[in-house]
């Protein structure tokens, strides 16, 4: 890109950022221009009371005479009190079109963010999700009107007051154009002097609302562990760190205001030496220098803070590019304009020479080929970091094969819509994720038309009868966030009743009860053995004594598909990694036999 085209975007930088506002503005644009029109009037008012100086003194003052404008009290009373109560309507309007913005950019990044690739959240912290989604979204709305507002009424009034300057002496008033522009100039500079501690202190903030969804979510470990002091230390020392930015941004912009206090006193200096000989001269009368030296207090008394302003200014433009940062962010999982449908699953899912990485060059998968029947079930085994669970995270894309692909009947699983693969798939978790609401709200996101009867039977196949017959509620009973006050075996329950109620017909049991005590295990297991029948089943597991029965097994090894079979075909492979690793579950003779 040519620096000329660098500097027009960057000259342009006010039209851009909130051009690219105007979808959202466009719903309610006749409201949101009334909003802005009031400020035509409350900008151009301003002038009235300098304006009305002049006769005032040149007749009361200097003349003595009370007989002429003994009303302009009376009008600039009158006039103020207009641009009071048109002041009051536009803040009104104000707010109500900055809350709407609000709610629909908002609203905008959140269908965003829920469709976003789950690779997404691999790399971002809870923290700079909550503030790039939410907290950006009322800086850049806030800012646009609160900026806008400021922009117009100033320009207005600066308009209006410029007026009455060059009505009372055109002489003054180069004077006072040319000590406005010189004490304005700096500002141009206001962003590049911020932005990179923006930079920082926003990752501050980030790593801040982090440590907050940190002890929120973790606090029985940091009570366990007696974890208070360090944490308290750790985020002291991100309040100090953000401390540090907000004290040396203002040692980065701070000296615009007593610049401008400096430069603007020049002028007023430069006025009334001047203006005082125009008097002298009789170029001018007295009433023109009192209704110009007004004028011209009225016009720079703002611009002395206007440092502050134009701050806020530059941090409501970066907001409103972080916004559309993420809006215009690609989607990692492309889906064809005409995907092909996907009703039904009649062969089965083979992978064909698949591999991945989360890392570029860092394969955690390396071309594995495996064919799964319908009503298959097979197992993957291995040690830890193998690839397993990253395999079956491939089928419902929640990443991207980066070599080869994945056949459904035949058909590349991308050529489907994202919506079609999932629905024909259900997942259980080793910890399952369950939302803020009653147990039936849970089970009913496996199929949320579905009739009482459904749920009941969802609820018998799962196993979770009796416990719901002991609740004073039942079904409705409010199970808080992240179902926090069900116990780990009954959360697996109500994940598998939800999964009944999808009837996909492929089931993936990522390690479903890897974390479960053996009473527990036993409950769940029965839930799951109902769950998979007549199902295409993929299950994850480290205790091998719940797979022995699966048809085939699979062992990922490093990422390489090691050794393929049934229990006895791999446990018939001498020194074979399947039969290691059953032999090191069981160490009984006996057990090894089995």
């Amino acid at each position: 890109m040519s620096l000329n085209l660098k500097q027009s975007i960057k000259r342009n930088q006010f039209v851009v950022n909130y051009g690219r506002m105007w979808p959202f503005v466009k719903p309610i644009w006749v409201t949101a221009l009334f909003s802005l029109l009031i400020c035509v009037p409350v900008g151009t008012l301003d002038a009235a009371i300098a304006l009305f100086l002049k006769p005032y003194t040149d007749v009361v003052v200097v003349g003595k005479n009370m007989e002429s404008p003994w009303y302009i009290p009376l009008l600039i009373v009158g006039f103020t009190t207009v641009q009071g109560l048109l002041n009051f309507g536009g803040a009104y309007l104000n707010a109500w079109v900055g809350g709407k913005l609000t709610m629909a950019v908002k609203s905008r990044l959140y269908s965003k963010l829920v469709e976003i690739e789950p690779a997404y959240f691999d790399k971002k912290t809870s923290g700079e999700v909550l503030f790039r989604f939410n907290q950006d979204a009322e800086l850049s709305c806030s800012g646009l009107l609160t900026n806008l507002k400021s922009f117009i009424t100033r320009i207005c009034s600066s308009v209006a007051l410029i007026g009455v300057l060059l009505y009372n002496s055109w002489q003054l008033s180069i004077v006072a154009i040319f000590i406005l522009v010189v004490a304005i100039a700096p500002l141009t500079r206001v962003k590049k002097l911020i932005k990179s501690l923006v930079t920082k202190n926003n990752q501050c903030m980030f790593q801040v609302n982090t440590t907050y969804n940190e002890t929120f979510a973790g606090n029985r470990t940091i009570a366990a562990y007696n974890l208070q002091d360090r944490q308290k230390a750790r985020f002291n020392g991100l309040l100090n760190d953000v401390f540090g930015l907000v004290v040396a941004m203002t040692r980065r912009t701070a000296w615009l205001s007593p610049f401008m206090h400096f430069v603007i006193s020049i002028g007023l200096g430069l006025a009334i030496a001047y203006g005082s000989w125009l008097i002298v001269q009789g170029t001018i009368t007295p009433g023109n220098f009192v209704s110009f030296l007004t004028a011209l207090l009225m016009l720079y008394t703002p611009l002395k803070n206007i440092s502050n302003v134009a701050v806020q200014v530059q941090h409501s433009f970066m907001a409103i590019e972080r916004v559309f940062e993420i809006l215009d962010r690609p989607s990692a999982l492309i889906e064809k304009d005409e995907s092909r449908p996907l009703m039904t699953i009649k062969e089965g899912v083979r992978f064909e020479g698949v591999s991945f990485a989360y890392n570029k060059g860092v394969e955690v998968l390396r071309n594995i080929d495996l064919d799964v029947k319908v009503g298959e079930m097979i197992a993957l085994v291995g040690n830890s970091g193998g690839g397993k669970s990253t395999l079956v995270s491939l089928l419902p894309r929640f990443y991207d094969v980066a070599k080869g692909s994945i056949k459904i009947d035949g058909v590349d699983i991308r050529e489907f819509s994202l919506h079609d693969l999932r629905q024909n798939i259900a997942v259980v978790f080793q910890d399952n994720f369950l939302f803020d609401g009653t147990i039936k709200e849970n089970i009913l996101l496996g199929k949320p038309d579905a009739t009482d009867d459904e749920v009941a039977q969802a609820l018998e196949s799962a196993c979770l009868t009796d416990f719901i017959k002991s609740l004073d509620k039942g079904v409705e009973t409010y199970i808080g966030e992240r179902g926090i006050l069900l116990s780990g075996g009954q959360k697996q329950r109500v994940a598998i009743a939800r999964a009944f109620l999808k009837n996909a017909p492929i089931v993936i049991l990522d390690e479903a009860t890897s974390a479960l005590d053996n009473k527990s295990e036993e409950i769940v297991q029965r839930a799951i053995d109902n769950l998979m029948k007549d199902k295409t089943v993929f299950v994850i597991a480290h205790r091998l004594s719940t797979v022995k029965n699966a048809d085939r097994i699979a062992v990922i090894n490093e990422g390489d598909l090691a050794e393929l079979g049934t229990h006895e075909e791999l446990m018939a492979i001498p020194n074979g990694k399947y039969r290691t690793l059953y032999n090191m579950q069981f160490k009984d003779p006996a057990s090894e036999a089995a």
